[in-house]
Formats: C-alpha cells, structure tokens, sequence
C-alpha cells in the first residue's frame, strides 16, 4: 500500500498519491493495487495508422491510475474524482449496457481480459488521471491499458505488451464503438522510458527509439479548442484516401512513390490528389524522423515537424487557425530561442501541437508561447513538459495473500 508519507512516494507520480489517497477516502480502506498507464503524444506521422504508414509515438509523464483492493461484495464498484457515488455492477456479468459512456473504457477491458481467463471477481475501485481530455493525448487508451494491468495485477497472470494493446483497442471497438487504430494502446502498453516508438502500421513491428539526450525536451500545447464536425470530417478523409488508392490502382500507400503521386497528377482531381500526397508524404517524414532521432539531427528533425504541420494544414485540410497559430508562434521563437520543430499532433481540428525544444529554454518558452497565443486568440492554453516516460506498470504490490484473493474474488 501506499503512505504518502514515504520518501518512496516521490519516485511515483503524483496521481498515484493521489489515486490512493481518494481511494481510502471512498471506501475507508487502502489498496492492495495501483495500475498506471501513460497518455502519448505522437511526435509525427499523422492520419497514417490506417494507411498502412509509420507512426512515431513518444508516452508521457500524465498517467491514467486505476487503485483497487478485492471485496466480498460480488460486486464491481467503480469510482473516480468526478463521481458522487460509484459505479455499481454485478462482478460476474460485466456489461456496459445501460452504463454511462465513459464506462466503456474500464468494463470493456475487465469483460475481455474475463474472456482471456483474467476474473478479476469483486473489486472495489478508484480511477483518477491527469491525462487531459479531449486533447488528443489518448486519455482513453491510458485508462484501457491502466485497467488490463490492473486485471494482471489481481490474477497474476502477465499479458504481451502486444496481446495487452490488441485486447484494449478491441475493447474500444466492441464497447465504447470507436474504430481506432493501434498507436495509442501499444504506445501506453509498450513504451520504454527516454525512447520514441517506430510502429509499423501494416504489420505492428515496433522499434524503440531513443530520444533520451538531456538537452532535448518535448513541449505539449493544448489549444484548449475543439472544432465541431470532426467526426464526419475524420470518416471523410479516410474515404477520400481509399479512392485514391482506387484512381492509384494499388493495394497499399507503401506500394506508392512522392514521384508516383506527381506522375498521376493529371489523374486525380484536386482533393484527391492533396490527400494521397500527404499521406505518401507523411510515411516519407516519419522514417526520416527516427533516422534524425538515431542520430541526434534535432534540426532536421525540427524540419520535418513543420513539413509535417504544413501537409496537415493544406493537403489532409485538418489544422485550424488556432493550431497554426500555436505552430507559428513557435517557429518565430525558432532554434536561436531553443525552438528545433513544431506541428499539430492528433486528428486535428484543434487539440494540441507538439515541439521539439531546448531542455534549458523550455519554460521560458512555454511562457511566451502561452502570451503570445493568448493575444491572439483570446484563448488560456496549457502547456507543460514532457520525456518520454515508461509503458504500463504497477505502482504497489499485493498486501493479501493468494488464498484471500480467490476467497474474495
């Protein structure tokens, strides 16, 4: 269990304290568990998950934490900082039926490690998370991952960080029903502390690669915006993608070349033309990106990042004024000032950009990008500092034996 009293506590990060400290407060107990698993951010490579492109996802210090202990109750009881009075299902038929949406993202998870022989059985529970929502961060594959850790956790068995990604991704197919990719699951399940990830969109194969030089910082930006019309605008553009891989006669991007595109040209019309551009484009960036992170080319890493931004803005159409703006102040800040590269990460349309900073300068340059953004758009963004932090991991260890678990379970 954890005392937030201890020296050992300021290792962890600060929602697990504080996960433990409204877990005793809502049920008189402490936990025997708590399960953490991180928000990503995606350093480039964007709208090409279901394009068969490569993607370079980088975790973050935010963290879903899920604490729990094991009841007699025969009951599932689900709570957080946002709720009055818990959760409450049956333990041994999980359903998301009639629950509140949100609820999707613990009782899909829990319902199909079941399936894979993970019971968890009673559970008194407490999620709390730090993750921004909304944001473009993956607050939810932090809080999926975070569960089916947890699920190991009480059964003590150990899923592949591959199988633990697959099983929450499907989860949120199945009960939250948004068809997402694979990046924001493997990325919370599987990532290594000062590393980025090289995922391979076609065939999963990752490569960690390091970004561990302590004069490099990240500098997330939430815009504080959200366009409406995303929803129909991000089904739009992967339909615009598949018809031109139609009028392209190929089966996949990866078959098609940045000189295949021009050649076609005459082809496509416009709006087809932009959107097969970009992502042939992005595919392009993204391994010349991790080829520029292996070798410490944060210039030409930078590069990329506003190459990347600028084919978001005007062939995929998915940024909007207050991204360039955020991306723009950036860039005028540039490399004299410890600016290396900026763009808009997610699907856009508001959210969050993402820059590649000098470590020294970061929070002078956090303050004035938040100025000067704010001048502009009359808007109070937040901004705060990333590494590249650690996959899915347990905070504590079990304070009950094995036999009272099954007892209880």
């Amino acid at each position: 269990m954890i005392d937030p009293r201890s020296p050992s506590t300021a290792k962890l990060p600060a929602i697990a304290v504080e996960a433990a400290a409204l877990f005793a407060e809502r049920y008189g107990k402490e936990p025997d568990w708590i399960a953490l698993a991180p928000g990503r951010v995606n350093l480039i490579g964007e709208h090409i998950d279901y394009n068969d492109g490569f993607v370079l996802p980088m975790a973050i210090n935010r963290y879903a934490a899920i604490a729990a202990c094991c009841s007699d109750s025969g009951r599932l009881r689900i709570a957080s900082r946002e709720m009055s009075e818990p959760l409450d299902v049956a333990a041994t038929a999980i359903t998301c039926d009639g629950q509140p949406s949100w609820s999707a993202y613990v009782l899909g998870p829990l319902a199909l490690c079941a399936e894979q022989g993970l019971t968890t059985g009673s559970l008194d529970v407490l999620l709390a998370s730090d993750v921004p929502t909304g944001s473009g961060l993956s607050s939810s594959a932090a809080v999926e991952v975070a569960t089916a850790t947890l699920a190991e956790a009480v059964c003590e068995k150990t899923l592949g960080r591959m199988e633990k990604a697959r099983l929450c991704q499907e989860a949120e197919h199945r009960y939250a029903h948004v068809p997402c990719g694979i990046m924001d699951q493997v990325t919370s399940a599987a990532a290594t502390q000062d590393h980025a990830l090289l995922l391979d969109c076609r065939n999963g194969s990752l490569e960690q690669v390091a970004l561990n030089d302590p004069a490099i910082a990240v500098l997330i930006a939430d815009t504080r915006v959200q366009h409406t019309l995303t929803d129909g605008q991000y089904a739009r553009r992967r339909e615009e993608c598949q018809q031109a891989l139609k009028e392209l006669d190929a089966s996949s991007f990866r078959e098609i070349s940045s000189e295949d595109i021009e050649w076609a040209s005459g082809q496509l019309d416009a709006i087809t033309l932009k959107r097969a551009r970009h992502v042939v484009g992005e595919i392009s960036r993204t391994l010349a990106a991790a080829e520029a992170m292996r070798s410490h080319d944060w210039d030409a890493l930078g590069q990329l990042m506003y190459e990347s931004h600028a084919s978001l803005r005007d062939d995929f159409c998915v940024s909007c004024p207050e991204l360039d703006t955020m991306v723009a102040g950036a860039a005028a800040i540039g490399p004299a000032g410890g600016v290396f590269g900026s763009r808009m990460t997610g699907g856009g349309f508001g959210g969050c950009t993402v820059s590649l900073v000098a470590a020294s300068e970061a929070p002078s340059i956090a303050l004035r990008l938040q100025a000067k953004y704010k001048q502009q758009t009359e808007i109070e963004p937040t901004l705060f500092v990333t590494r590249p932090a650690a996959g899915s991991f347990l905070a504590t260890t079990p304070t009950r034996d094995s036999a009272r678990r099954t007892e209880t379970g």
